[in-house]
């Protein structure tokens, strides 16, 4: 028998065989999904500007709490973020506390509107200094907060915007990967603030607002649900109803759908806070999604993600439980996890974590 008559009919049989070149051609060309979530920290820690009792208490908290947003120098940090992304070229990157700070001098009325930070855009612009093309496809402008701080010239209002953003490549063919059907919304969930300054609603309706952003992503033919979110951390029963909405929402496909994001639920209740006792990490698993740290890690590492100093300069690491995730349903498969941002060796120049927050990338086939 000649090599070639070999070859030519083993050929033939293959094409008898049902899904045999789609096997192979899948096996040349695998649809690995890469993603991660990132908090990347708006900055400061604002309990003390709620908690404030008097108007001059207020503008205390406000000055201490914007000094911090200035010594947490994001554009340095954002330099350290911007490598976590170079170094995995993830297809898809769920941010949470992009956030936008504006200010007005003198402070009056109206609202802030000079860009003091755009955290998104630097951290965007930082990424195109590497030869990396990301766009954002999809954000949720959430909760805003406006109110006077102290300065030597006077008084300056400084009005903070909170985003969650779904960045994604633009650098591949469409053939190889593209996004589509980008959504966003608000949750209608969410929690009230009462401010002992600025009262109570409806008269003063401060509200914590909480989103999600998502968009459909297909990578070589492959098409998948990819959603990011923030969930709530000052309220159990809102940020399990938030969950609901995301089951009955933009998770609510028959496409195969990927969760990113801080859900402030500690997993397995390991290190909770009073925030993150919650059941949503384990409500969503029963839903059907798997975690991908349990998926390719098991039990041999808890896989911390939260939480830093508000300073960010913390000597030693105290991240003490896991609320950043990436989790998954359907025709999906974790190949690996890994953490971004914990070690010694993510710091910046000066001595930042990148975050107060670990961030976590994952591999994802899409079978």
């Amino acid at each position: 028998m000649s090599r070639r008559w070999f070859t030519a009919a083993l050929g033939a049989l293959l094409l008898l065989v049902p899904g045999s070149l789609t096997a192979a051609s899948a096996a040349e060309h695998p649809a690995t999904l890469r993603v991660m979530t990132r908090n990347i920290y708006q900055g400061a820690d604002l309990t003390p500007v709620l908690a404030a009792t008097s108007p001059q208490a207020l503008v205390a908290a406000v000055t201490a709490a914007y000094a911090n947003v200035q010594a947490t120098n994001f554009p340095e940090r954002a330099e350290a973020l911007a490598d976590e992304i170079a170094d995995s070229d993830p297809h898809l990157v769920g941010l949470q506390e992009a956030v936008l700070w504006r200010s007005q001098t003198p402070a009056g009325p109206g609202s802030a509107t000079h860009v003091e930070y755009d955290f998104l855009r630097i951290l965007l612009d930082k990424l195109a200094a590497r030869g990396k093309h990301y766009r954002a496809v999809a954000t949720v402008e959430l909760s805003d907060f406006e109110a006077p701080r102290s300065t030597p010239a006077g008084l300056q209002d400084i009005r903070l915007t909170d985003r969650n953003a779904l960045l994604a490549r633009t650098d591949l063919p469409a053939r190889v990967f593209s996004v589509t059907n980008a959504q966003s919304a608000q949750f209608e969930n969410h929690v009230p603030i009462c401010s002992p300054v600025l009262g109570c609603p409806p008269n003063a309706p401060l509200r914590f607002l909480s989103g999600w952003v998502a968009a459909d992503a297909t990578l070589r033919g492959r098409t998948a649900r990819v959603v990011t979110t923030h969930l709530d951390p000052l309220s159990r029963a809102v940020q399990e109803a938030q969950a609901g909405e995301l089951l009955d929402g933009p998770l609510d496909t028959g496409l195969p759908t990927v969760l990113l994001g801080d859900l402030n639920s500690a997993a397995g209740g390991v290190g909770a806070t009073p925030g993150t006792a919650t059941q949503t990490h384990n409500h969503l698993l029963a839903a059907g999604f798997t975690d991908a740290w349990t998926a390719t890690r098991g039990g041999r590492n808890p896989g911390f993600t939260c939480c830093q100093n508000p300073d960010l300069r913390n000597p030693t690491s105290t991240l003490s439980q896991r609320i950043d995730y990436v989790l998954f349903r359907g025709s999906v498969t974790a190949l690996t996890a890994n953490l971004v941002g914990h070690t010694q060796a993510d710091r910046t120049p000066s001595g930042l974590w990148p975050s107060d927050h670990a961030g976590v990338r994952s591999v994802l086939k899409l079978r």
